[in-house]
């Protein structure tokens, strides 16, 4: 029986008649249930568990800062040292040289603080008239109102009505589409494209060749805020040896959501990077931006961001995903044979779609999976979610292969 418990984005029928599949432990890119079996973890959780399972310098770190400090209110002018020496690192390593940072609690958090921000931002240049939020058809943006408003994956939003008046969908890998909206509804009415640099929950879809590139300077060309949803990417999952995707790409966002891997899921933590001149009229003095989370910045988060970021940049694990994307692109391409399945989507950073032939077996192929040691997830439509932990080995990404395949087989 399922208990209590009310699972996410879930068939709560099933899973009553069912039952859960209880996690009780990890260890690097493996996981156990409760009956103590061992997968594979083709997904580090979701998205997030850049440095694998059970690294206790990252639970030491929480363990120390919570012993000093658990937490204290972020507003006004009250902050703790560990969330302020964060945030510097932070702006370090950012996209957009001396970028703000603003802390939320996760990755639809931030999400509707950029949102808010953007128009906002117009409000503050005398230009409240751009209002307009475009995202992208196959696009997911967490599940807060702006995020779902701009959902490109359209059963996400159904059954809440009109979340967020002005909110707008283009192509998501047509820059024309873009143009032409901008072009139909006057750029003066737009105020921010929200992008993710690989389509994750709506499929993992790569960008086009020069996809990036051309938004971006659309954006550009036409006083549109461009803001770079890095929940999935930022952090090293992009590969390229980079940060972040915006890096790699160099797109220079007006503004980035991120989340997941900025603690690898070690506990919840989302930032906002907010480049110097949409940061500029609320750094000059007289301007309240009456927003924020009583956990956003959180002391314990930031330490735990901080051990994240020790041990990614200690054990070289921005080289790592480089390593993985040829790795997963060596080994699971290959699949592509099977009857079952219609097409492999890899090439970039540590993200692999295994798209199925028919979609409608996506859910019950994740308890096949399971049944091979595999935990995976199905995404968008049909496809299967391959996002490993950096540390995944050349030999594990081969097992994870192998087991994938007498399954799909």
């Amino acid at each position: 029986m399922a208990g209590s418990l009310w699972h996410g984005f879930a068939d709560m029928g099933s899973v009553s008649t069912k039952g859960p599949f209880v996690v009780t432990r990890g260890r690097g890119t493996r996981i156990w249930d409760a009956s103590g079996r061992e997968y594979l973890d083709a997904t580090a959780g979701l998205w997030f568990t850049n440095i694998g399972h059970g690294r206790t310098e990252v639970a030491q770190a929480v363990a120390d800062q919570l012993g000093r400090l658990a937490h204290y209110s972020g507003f006004g002018d009250i902050t703790a040292d560990v969330t302020a020496d964060l945030a510097d690192r932070l702006a370090a390593i950012a996209p957009v040289p001396d970028s703000k940072i603003f802390f939320t609690s996760g990755g639809s958090d931030s999400v509707d603080t950029a949102a808010k921000l953007a128009r906002r931002y117009w409000h503050e240049q005398g230009r409240p008239e751009k209002n307009i939020i475009v995202g992208r058809t196959k696009a997911y943006h967490g599940m807060h109102v702006a995020g779902t408003a701009l959902a490109g994956i359209p059963v996400n939003r159904e059954g809440y009505g009109e979340l967020m008046p002005d909110a707008e969908s283009v192509e998501w890998d047509n820059a024309k589409s873009l143009l032409g909206l901008i072009e139909r509804l006057g750029a003066d009415r737009i105020a921010a494209f929200f992008c993710e640099p690989i389509i994750g929950a709506g499929g993992i879809y790569l960008p086009p060749e020069g996809y990036l590139a051309e938004v971006r300077q659309i954006c550009r060309d036409h006083d549109v805020l461009f803001v770079a949803d890095e929940v999935v990417t930022g952090f090293g999952r992009i590969g390229g040896d980079s940060w972040f995707a915006s890096s790699r790409f160099d797109l220079a966002p007006d503004m980035m959501t991120t989340a997941k891997g900025l603690t690898s899921g070690y506990v919840p933590m989302g930032a906002v990077f907010i480049a110097p001149r949409i940061a500029e009229p609320f750094f000059g003095g007289g301007v309240w931006w009456r927003h924020g989370y009583t956990y956003g910045g959180h002391a314990g988060a930031a330490a735990a961001a901080m051990a994240n970021l020790d041990i990614i940049e200690g054990e070289g694990l921005l080289a790592e995903a480089t390593r993985l994307e040829g790795d997963l692109e060596q080994a699971l391409s290959p699949l592509a044979d099977l009857d079952s399945v219609s097409e492999v989507r890899t090439g970039l950073g540590a993200v692999t779609a295994v798209q199925l032939a028919d979609p409608a077996q996506a859910m019950p192929m994740v308890g096949r999976l399971r049944e091979h040691g595999v935990s995976g997830r199905a995404a968008g439509q049909g496809a299967l979610q391959i996002s490993p932990a950096f540390v995944m080995t050349t030999d594990e990404v081969g097992e994870l292969a192998d087991r994938m395949r007498a399954a799909l087989a």
